[in-house]
């Protein structure tokens, strides 16, 4: 029995996705017993629930999420060996991970993150919620600084 028995790899489908899905790999492959989920969530903007436009909405919500599921399932495929677990949610991004890793009795998230300077660090990242809420480790992989501007 390794250290880590439920993998639980948090991508958002940006182009260091792949990173952090083969980190969580790699530790799997160094726990024989473990298993790796892939989770991305979607998050919609609110729509006024009256509204006229409301129909798109809830057609680009489900374009949003076939996309998201298309390519986890891609990327999920591309890591080579047998393809690990993969799910795609819709929420509130924080809150979802955290749900994710408690429901589903995960011991370790992996998850991207950033280096930040000056007013940056005032912002409440993704990372920093699930470090501080998540029910069990976590491990963040470093990625490079974001492009200025981006």
């Amino acid at each position: 029995m390794g250290i880590y028995n439920r993998i639980l790899a948090v991508l958002d489908l940006s182009e260091h996705s792949g990173r952090i899905a083969h980190r969580a790999q790699q530790i799997v492959e160094a726990c024989p017993s473990a298993s790796l989920t892939l989770l991305h969530v979607v998050e919609f903007v609110p729509v006024e629930p009256l509204s006229d436009s409301l129909m798109p909405a809830v057609q680009i919500e489900g374009e949003l999420l076939e996309s998201a599921r298309r390519r986890l399932g891609e990327l999920a495929a591309s890591l080579g060996g047998p393809a690990p677990a993969w799910r795609v949610e819709s929420g509130n991004v924080k809150a979802e991970i955290v749900r994710a890793a408690r429901d589903g009795g995960f011991d370790l998230i992996v998850i991207g993150s950033r280096e930040r300077h000056g007013l940056s660090i005032l912002v409440n990242l993704t990372e920093d919620t699930v470090l501080h809420a998540a029910p069990c480790d976590v491990l963040a992989v470093r990625l490079p600084p974001a492009a200025p501007g981006s």
